[in-house]
């Protein structure tokens, strides 16, 4: 059949089972734009306010549903403020395809009006990235940038078009392509599996104390049930990333809670005790493992991960499996005797009594609205958040019991994420509730997405902890710059309240605890975007912490202050 090329376009993301795309349109992507129009009935487009908000709208997406996001931008600067969000997906491993159109062949290479080498910036940002610049190559290139973005290891991939291709016409042939989310991937498979398992089974028969670590690799696998049976089966404790949060159940009595900067001092001090660390789809961010020469230092470590590049990079291992999470898993769970480590959890239960997460419940705290979300709403809701203290409030505060309940930016920390990001869940869960928390320094970079919510009628909950400051950098400032609050400091005229209700969302603004229940329920039952902005104290800080370069075993709270 001959087709124009954008109706190619359109034609190829329908066989990858593409129901929605977000991004802006332009002079360069004209042709694509008006193929949507034609197509609106099969893919619903999504016009953001800005085309960062389109990459977040199509990572949250893919966060959520495990499917690959879609975002699209024309040329030039359309392009480049696609950038941060395609780093944001590399970052933490989110299948998104970016589809960018180029000036025309022969423009190229000619500093022609709104000409730039996207292909060339984000290089290093994309699991691979094309160019087409002949319309006999766009159908497959499509269908490739689909497959690099959800096989192995997932991360984003980009497209960028030259604008003649879009117009011209050529010769396409539908092709039926397995979008299954939930196949387990085969990539990576070793011929010496066999040997490995078999020497990750001594290792873990042998130990007295294990712990498992978890990360963001199990959700991308499917994994959950598969680490459940796992978790069981060698009786050990579990702590997560914060990417990994809800791949395994928060309410679970073997749960101690997040490892690292800001994680519990159960899971921290358990990590340093411990003769044996699993370590499963988690790259050992140095957010998570502090001084490296002193982390699990008691312990031997066995490190799963579908990348066979994180394995001793960032922490040296007794034994690395390059492997597909869930695949590893299942095979390892035919081999293993149940074992019997009662002992070794009483310790890390009076590790949990002993050192829980705290906060001052006289006034309106973070942690506060955190929990009183988690006692307003039910397991069907998903939490988005922004980047700071807003983020790890959120990750310590509200317990997730699904693999995809928790949208955040962890790699890159992306400042303005988190918005983006909770519209595009909304459309992949839209019958799920959706809640973005957000600082109020956050909310700064990105709240013109809260037009984009309005202009589609998007019911999500904006939350905004609002303490006048950049909160996160402030308490560095504290601890390790005497109190020298260099430009955090955001105490002025902005009104979030009105700018909200500017942009057409309902807003309440919230300045005592008692105040925070019904407006909770008046957002839930509002049948739009909805914002609830609360008012915290400037110097409310993240506890536990560890401090750059120190040890996880130096772990401090406000008691030891």
């Amino acid at each position: 059949m001959r087709l124009k090329g954008a109706d190619m376009v359109m034609e190829c993301l329908l066989e990858q089972g593409v129901d929605t795309v977000f991004g802006y349109p332009g002079g360069a992507i004209l042709e694509i734009y008006d193929s949507l129009y034609k197509y609106k009935d099969k893919i619903q487009s999504i016009l953001t306010s800005h085309e960062q908000g389109a990459s977040h709208a199509a990572d949250g997406y893919a966060k959520s549903t495990g499917k690959v996001g879609v975002c699209m931008a024309t040329s030039g600067p359309g392009a480049t403020n696609l950038v941060t969000g395609i780093a944001t997906a590399f970052m933490d491993s989110v299948p998104i395809v970016a589809i960018t159109a180029n000036v025309g062949l022969s423009f190229l290479g000619k500093d022609s009006f709104q000409e730039i080498d996207i292909t060339g910036i984000t290089m290093p940002i994309t699991k691979h990235n094309f160019i087409v610049k002949k319309i006999e190559d766009l159908a497959p290139s499509i269908r490739k940038a689909f497959k690099i973005a959800r096989e192995g290891r997932p991360g984003p991939v980009l497209i960028d078009i030259t604008k003649d291709v879009t117009a011209g016409y050529g010769e396409y042939e539908r092709e039926e392509i397995d979008t299954d989310s939930n196949k387990v991937s085969n990539f990576y498979k070793e011929e010496n599996y066999n040997e490995s398992f078999e020497k990750a089974v001594e290792l873990i028969e042998e130990s007295k104390k294990p712990f498992v670590f978890v990360g963001g690799g199990i959700k991308s696998s499917n994994a959950s049930d598969e680490l459940k049976k796992f978790v069981e089966l060698i009786d050990a404790p579990v702590t997560d990333s914060l990417m990994g949060k809800g791949a395994f159940d928060g309410k679970s009595s073997r749960y101690t809670g997040m490892l690292g900067m800001h994680g519990t001092k159960a899971s921290n001090l358990g990590v340093a005790e411990c003769d044996l660390l699993v370590a499963i789809g988690t790259r050992f961010s140095d957010r998570v493992i502090g001084n490296s020469d002193g982390f699990a230092s008691k312990a031997k470590i066995i490190h799963i991960d579908i990348d066979d590049a994180e394995i001793n990079k960032n922490v040296l291992v007794d034994l690395g499996i390059a492997g597909d999470a869930k695949y590893v898993l299942e095979n390892l769970n035919l081999m293993l005797k149940k074992q019997d480590h009662t002992e070794w959890m009483k310790e890390i239960e009076n590790l949990k009594d002993k050192y829980p997460i705290k906060y001052n419940k006289n006034v309106l705290t973070g942690p506060y609205v955190i929990e009183k979300i988690k006692e307003c709403f039910d397991d069907n809701t998903i939490i988005c958040t922004e980047v700071g203290q807003n983020q790890m409030w959120a990750a310590q505060y509200f317990h997730y019991n699904s693999p995809r309940q928790f949208v955040s930016s962890g790699g890159l920390g992306t400042m303005g994420y988190g918005l983006g990001a909770a519209i595009g869940v909304k459309y992949g869960n839209p019958k799920s509730r959706v809640i973005n928390i957000a600082g109020d320094g956050c909310f700064r970079m990105n709240m013109n997405e809260l037009a984009t919510a309005s202009r589609y009628n998007v019911p999500i909950i904006q939350v905004i902890l609002n303490n006048k400051v950049l909160g996160m950098v402030r308490q560095w400032q504290t601890f390790f710059y005497e109190g020298r609050y260099s430009d955090t400091v955001l105490d002025d005229q902005v009104d979030f309240c009105k700018v909200a209700e500017g942009l057409g969302c309902k807003a309440v603004r919230v300045t005592k605890m008692d105040e925070l229940e019904k407006a909770l329920l008046e957002a839930d039952s509002y049948n739009g975007p909805f914002v609830i902005e609360c008012m915290i104290q400037e110097d409310d800080k993240v506890f536990p912490m560890v401090a750059p370069g120190k040890s996880l075993r130096d772990t401090f709270d406000q008691d030891d202050l």
